[in-house]
């Protein structure tokens, strides 16, 4: 008997232990639709009503080109900074996109063709001179400027110009060159790409080799990049300050109108600042009265106050401030978080209030209660839930609670995931 018991034990510390690492799983999963609510949710940064300022002024197309460039420079500069985690993604095309069907069949054609000239008696190697060719610049392109050993071993193996005597002389040996070029990927790749190279070597034919290659160059120059980003991402921070002040001080010359809707955005915060002042609303410290009538706002309070009116921003109707539209996504996600902690917030009292002692004294019955509230609030601004989510839940039923508190709660499988709880009143027990 005391097996039995120590067995039913066991169970219930599973199930336990089962119904927490489900919620885990269902946090997490609400984290990442809530990054990709705010992502997607973003609306265009297109603008719809410009406010009355300077007349707009005619640009010419070298400007406009210009311009677009230092706002993408500054863009990824800038999302270099705030993001630890930005890293360079190779590009992937949809399947049915007309684009992946273009460069399929153009790079079929182009292997096809190469494939033709090798099969030829005797073979032809135009094309493979000039992959090689190209092989040998990405290869140098990876090199820093102290490897000075290994660029000259590239330039000595992979000189175009002897290749093309050897090969008009028919002495070329073009699985030799392509076996250095795999060795030599070996010796620059990052580890993570040690995989790919060691499957290199597996390869005989010359065509498929040559394809394969070059698709972990692309990866390795993805690689290449990262570590560019990493590299000088502590000089970015040291400058990016100043950097971003030159360059919006450089579109305002450009187009004095450019900063409409942060002169627009800052105002409202020093008028809403200066009724609650009229109306004696405004901390102690909030602002400062000069001669005369007419009060002296902190310039420090007002933008202050301009950050916290963000929170509260309508995204759908009206235009983000331009000094801080690279960061609207980051706000959206802030603001979504923010409604949520204060859902959250007037239910955690709600129910603290008027849940018997039974309930409301449970061990982790708030951080369980939090995590429900927190995963059922994550498609609150979408019409219809998502049932994965509601799958999860575990429920809050203790057998302890059950019998001191005077509603019942038992289990039912009819609501989503089977094991969410159903509130019985005490007349149906």
């Amino acid at each position: 008997m005391a097996e039995n018991f120590d067995k039913s034990n066991v169970n219930e510390a599973g199930n336990s232990n089962d119904s927490e690492q489900s919620l885990e799983d269902a946090v997490e999963s609400s984290h990442e639709a809530l990054q990709e609510k705010t992502k997607s949710g973003s609306p265009s940064t297109e603008r719809v009503q410009r406010p009355h300022s300077s007349p707009p002024r005619f640009v010419t197309v070298e400007e406009l080109l210009e311009t677009a460039k230092g706002v993408t420079n500054m863009v990824l500069a800038h999302e270099i900074v705030v993001n630890g985690d930005f890293r360079i993604k190779p590009v992937e095309l949809p399947e049915d996109s007309l684009k992946k069907r273009v460069k399929d069949i153009v790079h079929k054609a182009f292997w096809d063709c190469l494939s033709v000239q090798l099969s030829e008696d005797p073979p032809t190697y135009d094309h493979a001179i000039k992959l090689v060719g190209e092989i040998k610049e990405t290869l140098l392109s990876f090199l820093l400027p102290g490897h000075t050993r290994l660029r000259n071993q590239i330039t000595e193996v992979l000189d175009l110009d002897l290749i093309k005597q050897e090969a008009e002389n028919g002495a070329l040996d073009i699985s030799k060159l392509a076996e250095f070029i795999v060795g030599m990927m070996g010796t620059l790749c990052a580890p993570v790409r040690d995989e790919e190279v060691k499957k290199l070597k597996d390869i005989k034919e010359i065509v498929p080799l040559f394809r394969a290659i070059f698709s972990v160059l692309d990866l390795m120059k993805v690689d290449m990049a990262n570590f560019a980003v990493s590299s000088i991402r502590p000089h970015l921070m040291q400058q990016s300050v100043e950097y971003e002040r030159k360059m919006f001080q450089a579109f305002l010359e450009k187009q004095p109108n450019s900063l409409d809707f942060v002169t627009q955005w800052l105002e409202e915060a020093a008028d809403d600042l200066m009724n609650q002042k009229y109306k004696n609303a405004l901390p102690a410290g909030g602002g400062a009265t000069g001669s005369g009538d007419s009060p002296m706002l902190n310039p420090v309070a007002v933008q202050n106050y301009a950050y916290l009116k963000l929170l509260k921003w309508d995204h759908l109707q009206r235009p983000f401030p331009e000094t801080v539209l690279m960061d609207q996504s980051r706000f959206q996600e802030l603001q979504l978080q923010l409604e949520q902690l204060t859902i959250l917030g007037a239910v955690l009292l709600i129910t603290f209030s008027m849940a018997a002692s039974g309930i409301s004294s449970q061990a982790n019955f708030a951080e369980k209660l939090k995590m429900i509230v927190q995963i059922l609030l994550t498609d609150m601004h979408l019409p219809f839930p998502n049932p994965d989510l509601l799958r999860n839940l575990p429920c809050l039923r203790s057998p302890e609670a059950t019998v001191r508190s005077t509603w019942g709660i038992r289990s039912s499988p009819k609501r989503a995931g089977g094991g969410c709880c159903e509130i019985r009143s005490p007349c149906q027990l």
